[in-house]
């Protein structure tokens, strides 16, 4: 399918989508989400995808929601509209793990939008942000509930009270993002990590992802009941028995999905 906002690149199981709007530092209107949704459910039926790469440009991953498209809607467009649940719901519900590729602004629905893939690898010049205090309103893509998982109720207090942007340097030592990268180096990163993760069981994959954001949803008892019956559950896989195998015999595995 051929995307006006999006360059999507699928080499070696690995997706690579690319935000394409470099007039707008990639801001987040209603096409370019509405594309997204398309994308990321496609690639999540795609058997030739394995992991999925989100990035922007250099300059930006995005610089927020296109203000200037929103900010004539009346309440009863946004709600009635339940604008932005959609296209971010598809997101949500894709299986096969996906990193964010973060340079330069990260900012609002920016922000939100890295913090909805599995994890964030970032360059040093990486700035993330949820500003929308300055415009009158409130984040509305997860960022007062991610965020504040992310790097606890005090510094996500500050962020969305001061609309302060944080560096890359901040975003690592809080645990917003996995690692920060020199930029050149930020999409060879991000590749390595995903051929990695494209060469293991896509099964086992999709279980650890469950598994994890499970820990956001319920408490630890239940999610420690769930976490144990996953793993009990894989021993009824091929993989799990060519996995221990490989590893007794010393050799890699070699996965099937099985």
């Amino acid at each position: 399918m051929a995307y006006e906002t999006l360059i999507v690149e699928i080499e070696d199981y690995v997706a690579v989508v690319r935000l394409n709007r470099p007039d707008a530092l990639n801001a987040l209107n209603a096409k370019l989400m509405s594309e997204l949704a398309v994308a990321m459910s496609d690639l999540d039926a795609n058997d030739k995808v394995r992991c999925i790469v989100l990035t922007g440009s250099e300059k930006a991953f995005a610089a927020g929601a296109d203000i200037k498209e929103m900010s004539e809607k009346s309440y009863v467009e946004v709600f009635t509209q339940d604008l932005f649940t959609n296209d971010t719901e598809a997101m949500l519900r894709v299986r096969k793990p996906i990193i964010a590729a973060v340079s330069g602004y990260a900012l609002g629905g920016g922000c939100e939008l890295a913090m909805m893939c599995d994890f964030i690898i970032c360059s040093d010049t990486a700035k993330f942000g949820q500003p929308e205090i300055n415009l009158g309103v409130v984040a509305g893509i997860g960022g007062t509930q991610r965020l504040t998982r992310f790097v606890g109720k005090s510094k996500s207090m500050d962020m969305h009270l001061t609309g302060r942007f944080m560096d890359a340097t901040e975003a690592e030592r809080s645990g917003l993002v996995s690692r920060v990268v020199p930029v050149k180096k930020l999409m060879e990163e991000a590749m390595a990590a995903a051929r990695k993760i494209a060469e293991k069981s896509m099964l086992t994959a999709m279980v650890v992802k469950e598994s994890v954001n499970r820990s956001y949803e319920t408490t630890l008892r239940e999610g420690l009941l769930f976490e144990r019956r996953a793993f009990h559950a894989l021993f009824a896989t091929e993989d799990q028995k060519e996995g221990m195998s490989a590893f007794v015999e010393k050799r890699t595995p070699q996965f099937r999905d099985r």
